[in-house]
């Protein structure tokens, strides 16, 4: 039997991002294409043979018990009546409320890593359902490959995505998903597209269409964000992902992207990283 494992969570981007509606029950209808980066927390589990779930490191402003590592083994144990529980240690490399997807995708490999070292044995599909509860981004990191998504973001499609790097900054503010989602300026009618309009091959940044319609509430809301935007945008078109706040452009190449990142103002933090062509779990037997 397995005791201990040790897994990447890693970060996504949002390579376009449209609110097209909102549900009777307040929930945004969103479409997006996720691409996942090689930017990446690690979590290690080592089995407990009590049923207690500990985080067993500290996270500055993230009690345990909000964790979504530590709520999604807990979720796994009430869905299956499991015995055995689990010491986390989380090495924490994705910026927290930057857009980034690092809370989701710590939480789905939480559920993939869990499922294999209690030795519980359900399917993917079920994984990403028990994702879907704990987070809308939680399903595409279980669904482990690029994907354009509907809904709030859990009907998903793969989308093959041509190799790219990627500048991805940082800047020092906190954006609440919450707070622009619930935003009276925000667009919400976004006109629905489907998978065959989205260009294949192409730097979707460069596509004038798309882009994300959470953008220009959270420049705004935080000018930082704006700043930000404006500095990268100098050297190639600049997105923000998700709800923000970090921002990022592509780039055909590693050494093009780490020139740039070079010729930044010191102060301005971020990392260069390749943009991957699937999910390091998506072979993880479940």
């Amino acid at each position: 039997m397995i005791n201990t494992l040790s897994c990447p969570a890693p970060a996504k981007l949002n390579l376009f991002l449209h609110v097209v509606g909102r549900r009777a029950d307040g929930y945004h209808l969103l479409q997006t294409l996720f691409r996942f980066i090689a930017l990446n927390d690690t979590l290690h589990f080592t089995l407990r043979n009590d049923g207690e779930v500990r985080r067993i490191n500290a996270l500055e402003g993230v009690p345990a018990e909000q964790d979504l590592c530590v709520r999604a083994a807990r979720k796994l144990q009430q869905e299956t009546g499991s015995k055995l529980g689990v010491d986390i240690l989380l090495e924490k490399r994705i910026p927290m409320g930057g857009g980034l997807g690092g809370g989701s995708s710590d939480a789905a490999t939480t559920l993939l890593a869990l499922n294999k070292l209690w030795n519980l044995g359900l399917s993917r599909v079920r994984l990403m359902q028990l994702g879907l509860s704990l987070g809308a981004d939680v399903p595409v990191f279980i669904f482990g490959e690029n994907a354009f998504a509907e809904g709030v973001g859990e009907q998903l499609q793969a989308f093959s995505l041509p190799d790219a790097w990627y500048v991805v900054l940082f800047p020092p503010v906190h954006v609440p998903t919450a707070q622009i989602f619930s935003h009276p300026e925000l667009t919400r009618d976004s006109i629905s597209i489907t998978i065959r309009a989205l260009p294949i091959g192409q730097n979707l940044s460069t596509v004038a269409w798309l882009g994300n319609d959470l953008q220009s509430t959270v420049c705004k809301l935080y000018p930082k964000v704006a700043h930000y935007l404006e500095i990268l945008g100098n050297f190639a078109p600049a997105m923000m992902t998700g709800s923000g706040a970090c921002v990022f452009a592509e780039f055909a190449s590693e050494a093009e992207a780490r020139k740039v990142l070079l010729a930044l103002p010191e102060e301005i933090q971020g990392v260069v990283a390749q943009g991957l062509q699937q999910h390091p779990l998506r072979d993880f037997a479940v």
